[in-house]
């Protein structure tokens, strides 16, 4: 099997590339989730925040967005004294404005729905053949970062909304010479 060149040798990289990544996700909370995953991993390598995650669950109470956002400082504070995940205040903070974000864009639009307008409801079929093609950004996901802050979003900038929105299978980005191209491809027409 020839996978994307990126999921390396690790096999909690591979299970993430063959099951999850590219997958066209709908949930409004499973993509708030990725997006604030996808913040947290800035400056880093995806694979620090994979072995994280379920830290990172834990510590933001699942990712709940009501809860999240009534946090203030003492919660910052504890956050930055948990070692099991990335401690930046910036980040962090950026998450409890995120979840308030999150609400009035939940209660307005949906967040899902808000999210997937951007490709009329159907992933992007992209056909890469090497991990060179794949640009960074997008005049797309520069417009969903606008739009974004827009409503009140940090760490949203175009590079991380586009691999955000790789990873929630709005784009496929599977190389051609990678099984999962096909898969997720046929996921997009269900």
């Amino acid at each position: 099997m020839t996978r994307c060149d990126w999921a390396g040798p690790e096999q909690i990289y591979i299970d993430y590339h063959d099951h999850e990544w590219g997958v066209p996700e709908h949930d409004s909370r499973a993509l708030w989730e990725k997006l604030i995953l996808d913040g947290f991993q800035a400056g880093l390598s995806w694979i620090t925040i994979l072995k994280k995650r379920d830290a990172f669950r834990a510590a933001f109470e699942g990712f709940d967005p009501a809860v999240i956002a009534h946090w203030g400082e003492t919660d910052v504070q504890r956050l930055l004294g948990n070692s099991a995940i990335i401690r930046h205040r910036g980040k962090i903070e950026a998450t409890i404005t995120n979840a308030q974000a999150w609400i009035a864009l939940e209660e307005r639009d949906g967040f899902a729905p808000f999210m997937w307008r951007y490709v009329d409801g159907t992933p992007l079929q992209n056909r890469f053949a090497t991990m060179a093609d794949v640009p960074p950004k997008t005049a797309m996901s520069e417009q969903v970062s606008k739009d974004l802050k827009k409503a009140g979003f940090k760490f949203c900038g175009p590079t991380i909304v586009y691999a955000w929105m790789e990873a929630c299978g709005l784009v496929n980005d599977h190389l051609t010479c990678c099984p999962r191209h096909a898969a997720v491809k046929q996921m997009a027409l269900r």
